[in-house]
């Protein structure tokens, strides 16, 4: 038998889905262009980490991709780029908007 990594919450086990920033136009000054930051979304909450590049990088927990983009995508100028295919998983285990 092999290990059960979801203890005995399998049924609400839906994955991670990946994500980066593609920064456009740098808003503030700091964050600069491109790939400034990757995260994750967790399925079964909703809930968002993000990660920020560079030198002065840090860690940052949301509540929702909403509030990711409410926060951090200056109307429009950086674009939150998904890295996972949501068809890669079945349907049962994957629900596209993380709640």
């Amino acid at each position: 038998m092999g290990h059960q990594y979801w203890g005995n919450n399998k049924e609400n086990y839906m994955g991670l889905r990946r994500f980066h920033f593609d920064r456009v136009e740098d808003a503030s000054g700091v964050s600069g262009c491109g790939r400034v930051a990757e995260g994750c979304l967790f399925t079964d909450t909703g809930e968002a980490v993000i990660h920020w590049l560079g030198a002065h990088g840090s860690i940052n927990v949301y509540h929702s991709i909403d509030d990711v983009i409410l926060v951090h995508g200056h109307e429009g100028r950086t674009k939150i780029v998904f890295d996972d295919d949501p068809q890669a998983e079945s349907k049962e285990e994957l629900k596209k908007d993380g709640n």
